[in-house]
């Protein structure tokens, strides 16, 4: 599985789609709204392709009790 991480790139192209999508809109609260909610969206589609790799020997704990990991792991949040 390869790695993937934050891409200021991509949340980069969403921000200025998000600001192109609302030059002409005049209504200051309309504005305000949808690009906020286009920022949130983009933030969380980004965060969303975040694999995390765990190394081993990371000491841990679980609904099941304290320990370590025993081997490298990766943590897909999406």
């Amino acid at each position: 599985m390869a790695k993937t991480g934050l891409n200021i790139e991509r949340l980069q192209g969403k921000i200025k789609s998000a600001w192109l999508s609302q030059m002409n809109n005049e209504n200051g609260e309309d504005y305000l709204d949808k690009m906020s909610r286009s920022l949130a969206k983009a933030i969380v589609e980004e965060i969303s392709e975040l694999i995390v790799e765990v190394p081993a020997g990371i000491k841990v704990n679980t609904t099941g009790g304290a320990g370590q990991t025993i081997e490298i792991k990766i943590a897909d949040l999406r």
